[in-house]
């Protein structure tokens, strides 16, 4: 089994602190989808991952993919079809801006395989929202909801922001309220980075806004925990949150070296035949267009040794609440490379930050907010 990510890098105006690859060339969509589904007969599964693997979720995530008309995602749709082998009961996911889903956007989904779709709500405040630099406004996400619902769509995830400059924690509890009363079957809920290279960064630099203090933000990110699993939702990652049976698959599949391909400007790949390797396309629409038309892909790539795929695997399944599989490592890795994790393991463990059941190394509740700090001491160098 594998999964598919197209990207999908069109925005109408840019967030101030996003950091994925994008663009508001709105023009080239079509060349853009042209290209798309050129790759898909360039890169087959065989040729992306080594192997026939039959596709078992596909993502479309950008940028915005619903900046893409009816007749584009339709003709991209076709060309997965014509591409590769796909799986029953799969998991298709979409991403869209709340106020994309109108009533004309969602006649196009009702035409499309699409089962599961993921929204940037970020905050239900305006003030906040416009400090983003969000198209939307905090009524247009229970009005999407509404809408997706009506169309049959029972598989819906939020992203939700929490840390802004000044952003108190009865302020962001409002937030947590909000999103508990949608009742959508999945959250996502990110403290507000500031990623090198966006306005939101030069904002901070230049003494324009001032960052949350440490005691602030872990006292909203144990409140996101309290709320969310009060109201039943299932701490599974250290980001995400969902309704039993309602896990990301495809991001699940991330974290659990699951291959992939990716498909589009700035897309990765992962695969594990005949050797471990990641891949990469330029994030640069016109070149990935012009080399795509010329019947041509430039992906750079990488091939893992052992040492890098352990450190991978440190840092994607210790973020989940499944945490590190022991035999895994004994089996993928060999005795050394055990040993090694365990002599880490014992000094978290005594200090009760991780904990080890059913054969299984993880986080621990209070090991979840310092997890990157307690990733760092297992990485080889």
């Amino acid at each position: 089994m594998a999964g598919l990510y197209i990207h999908i890098p069109f925005c109408e105006s840019r967030c101030i602190y996003c950091g994925f690859y994008s663009t508001t060339s709105l023009k080239l969509r079509d060349d853009y989808t042209d290209a798309l589904c050129r790759e898909m007969q360039m890169r087959p599964a065989k040729a992306a991952l080594g192997s026939n693997e039959t596709i078992e979720t596909i993502y479309l995530g950008g940028g915005t993919p619903s900046q893409l008309n009816g007749s584009q995602l339709n003709q991209i749709f076709s060309a997965i079809r014509k591409n590769y082998t796909l799986a029953e009961n799969m998991e298709i996911t979409m991403e869209c801006n709340p106020d994309d889903v109108t009533g004309d956007f969602c006649e196009t989904l009702k035409q499309l395989p699409v089962n599961r779709i993921s929204m940037g709500a970020q905050t239900f405040s305006n003030e906040r929202l416009h400090f983003l630099h969000r198209r939307h406004n905090a009524g247009e996400v229970e009005e999407a909801v509404d809408r997706l619902r009506n169309i049959g769509i029972r598989n819906i995830s939020i992203d939700l922001m929490f840390g802004f400059p000044e952003e108190s924690l009865s302020q962001w509890m409002s937030d947590i309220r909000h999103a508990i009363q949608l009742d959508v079957e999945h959250i996502s809920a990110y403290s507000l980075m500031y990623e090198e290279g966006t306005p939101l960064y030069h904002m901070l630099k230049q003494g324009k806004i001032s960052e949350i203090d440490e005691e602030t933000s872990r006292k909203m990110y144990e409140a996101l925990i309290d709320q969310l699993t009060e109201a039943g939702y299932e701490h599974y990652e250290i980001s995400n949150f969902a309704r039993p049976g309602f896990r990301s698959r495809h991001n699940s599949s991330y974290w659990h070296e699951v291959p992939y391909i990716g498909l589009g400007a700035a897309a990765h790949s992962y695969r594990r035949k005949p050797e471990v390797m990641r891949s990469w396309n330029e994030a640069d629409i016109h070149k990935y267009i012009q080399t795509i038309t010329e019947g041509r892909t430039e992906q750079e790539h990488e091939i893992l040794n052992k040492e890098t795929r352990y450190n991978d695997l440190i840092t994607t399944a210790l973020r989940t609440i499944d945490g590190i599989t022991l035999e895994d490592i004994k089996k993928e890795f060999g005795d050394s490379f055990y040993r090694t994790l365990m002599t880490e393991a014992d000094k978290h463990i005594a200090r009760q930050l991780m904990v080890i059941k059913d054969g299984h190394l993880a986080l621990t509740r209070k090991g979840l907010y310092i997890s990157d700090d307690i990733m760092s001491d297992f990485m080889l160098v």
